[in-house]
């Protein structure tokens, strides 16, 4: 049977994500997870209690203390004996330098019919760890957060997922980016087509595939990370 603990843990969670606008699904993509284990944590209890280095990831994120997320009182001291020696917990500043925090952008990228896009004005941010983007060989700067609309690209991506997309100017390689085609914003798998061309591919086998000039496709960015709902 679970303690208030465990409970209490479970219900601040879900408010700490709900008041950061960051879906469960997101949050365990960002501790390595599958997209289901916070979710089964939180409904089901199963784990029943999250892993240490799963709550000091997660308190980091969320900055607070990991007594909230199911942790020991004495975790959250400014120090923690073990044997005679004191493990000084970062400050806050110091934790603060472990993430990047990328703008949300509501562009609306279409995964249907497609979307003008409005004034690109940031509606919040996603956290992200530095370590984990600096393997992924991504530079904070060029990323934004946006939310997918539509259907087209099921199963792969869902109305209402968050997509990381990387600006960086590269060459075109095959793989699923943000595009403006025809003044309208799009997410699309692409791939090289023959003399010049370019496949724009809805993963949803009810959309018909494009083939258009390269020259009439302007990339907006890769897409590098995913999160959505359940």
């Amino acid at each position: 049977m679970d303690s208030d603990n465990d409970a209490g843990a479970r219900t601040r969670l879900v408010a700490l994500a709900a008041q950061r606008g960051v879906s469960l699904a997101a949050l365990s993509a960002l501790i390595g997870r599958n997209t289901t284990y916070l979710q089964q944590f939180v409904r089901k209890g199963s784990p029943r209690k999250l892993e240490e280095n799963d709550r000091r990831i997660l308190a980091e994120f969320f900055a607070v203390p990991e007594y909230e997320l199911g942790g020991s009182r004495r975790g959250g001291v400014i120090a923690m004996e073990r044997g005679r020696s004191a493990i000084v917990l970062p400050s806050p500043r110091a934790l603060l330098a472990e993430w990047a925090d990328i703008p949300r952008l509501p562009l609306g990228a279409s995964a249907g019919p497609g979307a003008l896009p409005p004034e690109e004005i940031p509606s919040g941010r996603l956290r992200f760890s530095n370590r984990w983007l600096k393997a992924q060989g991504l530079e904070p700067a060029m990323l934004s957060v946006i939310e997918v609309e539509g259907d087209s690209m099921e199963p792969t991506l869902r109305d209402g997922d968050e997509i990381l997309v990387d600006r960086t100017p590269r060459p075109l390689r095959a793989g699923i980016h943000v595009i403006r085609l025809d003044d309208v914003l799009l997410v699309k798998r692409l791939e090289s087509g023959p003399g010049g061309t370019v496949r724009v591919i809805s993963d949803n086998t009810a959309y018909p595939r494009l083939e258009r000039p390269l020259h009439e496709v302007e990339l907006v960015g890769r897409v590098v990370w995913k999160g959505g709902r359940l």
